[in-house]
């Protein structure tokens, strides 16, 4: 297996705790008062916000060709980063 293809299951796997992090709070979400529901869902919409964009940085890793891969990965780390923190951010909002 290829340099690009283990951080692509890596980035893979952290999509798919996030997704489950997601499903963990939406439930939490449904069972909450009236007025807890609405910050909830304000929250859970910023997640799935950040969730997308990391879903979309998956599919340009995908595609880039080999020759490009070593020039994107700086930028997809940084991404990868900046997303992870504002996912955070919104998960510990339900705290």
């Amino acid at each position: 297996m290829s340099e690009r293809d283990e951080y692509i299951d890596k980035f893979r796997a952290r999509l798919d705790r996030w997704d489950a992090e997601i499903r963990k709070l939406k439930a939490r979400v449904d069972e909450a008062e009236a007025d807890a529901r609405i910050e909830y869902q304000k929250q859970l919409t910023e997640m799935r916000s950040q969730r997308d964009k990391a879903e979309e940085k998956l599919r340009e890793m995908r595609k880039a060709g080999d020759e490009a891969w070593g020039d994107l990965r700086t930028g997809f780390d940084k991404a990868v980063d900046s997303m992870s923190k504002a996912f955070e951010e919104a998960m510990s909002r339900f705290r």
